[in-house]
């Protein structure tokens, strides 16, 4: 089990989300960064589909009352025990009675803890995710709160295998090998977004158009899992129009009345009545879930099959890491 000493701003247990059920207006949900919890969870041996703790800008206060193996991954919160630096992108054993303190956001806005046998946290509509609006899923619906208990289901056999060999009497005591640093993703203060042209996108002027694609945003402090407002040039449509609501998804961009786009997020509604001048690539949600208020956001056309392509080889590159993974398990 492990107590919650002190929340941070915003910890939730989050999966890959509630599929299924936004026909009827639920929330798909789930992580804000896929990348960086399908890793975490393969560096402790679980199912890439096991909840995560998923941390913003300042993170909790955990005290371990077992021993565990865990993995941090996605932004850097300053995760330390007893003041020393706990290294991410790597399986790291803890010992029984060490609390694991996080901090300010350092680089990045998010980050995940993984821990083998992943969190034991009811199923609700098929998924362990937190939609704190709604009271839905994780620790009774709700971002973690001091007294917090979290429980954690039984380790694989590869998890406990790494875990024994890792084990001592340090407080934690990290493997000799991580991923590669060409793998992981490039946090900074300006991301550049790879976006497709959405349905309404000719309904913009041109000047919005040429805008969109060669001035930068920023990222307002309004911000949320369900959207990220950015500020920049105002974008206007040729001519006033009432849309009928249709379907968004993660990464829709619909832009409201006063011509400051919203990305749409993870907690999104299901439909919207914004027109959408476009539709980010999913390669790189990883770089908006890490954006934070004052960031700057630029946008690079590209086409769905250049999208498709660069998906592809993501999912290429994680397949060999995995595999890579359990051979160092062994």
């Amino acid at each position: 089990m492990i107590a919650v000493s002190k929340p941070g701003i915003h910890d939730t247990i989050q999966d890959l989300g509630r599929s299924g059920y936004q026909k009827f207006g639920v929330v798909a949900g789930g992580v804000m960064d896929s990348f960086s919890h399908r890793v975490a969870n393969m560096l402790v041996g679980n199912d890439e589909t096991e909840a995560t703790l998923e941390m913003t800008l300042v993170g909790p206060r955990l005290l371990f009352e077992v021993d565990a193996l865990i993995a941090i991954g996605g932004g850097d919160l300053s995760p330390n025990i007893e003041g020393l630096p706990v290294p991410m992108w790597k399986p790291v054993f803890i010992r029984k009675g060490s609390e694991l303190r996080f901090g300010a956001a350092r680089a990045g806005s998010r980050s995940y803890l993984a821990v083998a046998g992943g969190f034991h946290v009811p199923v609700v509509l098929g998924s362990l995710s937190t939609y704190v609006k709604a009271g839905l899923g994780g620790v009774d619906g709700r971002t973690l709160q001091k007294g917090d208990s979290l429980h954690v289901a039984p380790p694989s056999v590869l998890s406990r295998n790494l875990k024994e060999k890792l084990a001592s009497s340090m407080p934690f005591h990290a493997t000799d090998w991580q991923i590669a640093q060409k793998l992981l993703p490039n946090l900074s203060n300006h991301y550049e977004i790879r976006v497709m042209s959405g349905r309404q996108y000719e309904l913009f002027d041109e000047e919005s158009q040429e805008r969109f694609w060669n001035e930068p945003f920023t990222v307002s402090s309004q911000s949320d899992r369900m959207g990220y407002r950015i500020s920049g040039p105002a974008l206007q449509l040729i001519e006033p129009m009432e849309m009928v609501s249709e379907a968004v998804t993660y990464g829709s961009i619909q832009v409201p009345q006063d011509g400051n786009p919203i990305i749409l997020a993870a907690d999104r509604q299901t439909t919207g009545g914004y027109p959408k001048i476009g539709q980010m690539a999913t390669i790189d949600f990883t770089k908006l879930a890490q954006a934070k208020a004052g960031d700057r956001l630029s946008f690079k056309e590209v086409t769905i099959e250049e999208s498709q392509m660069l998906f592809a080889k993501q999912d290429r590159n994680l397949k060999e890491l995995r595999a890579a993974i359990r051979v160092k398990f062994s």
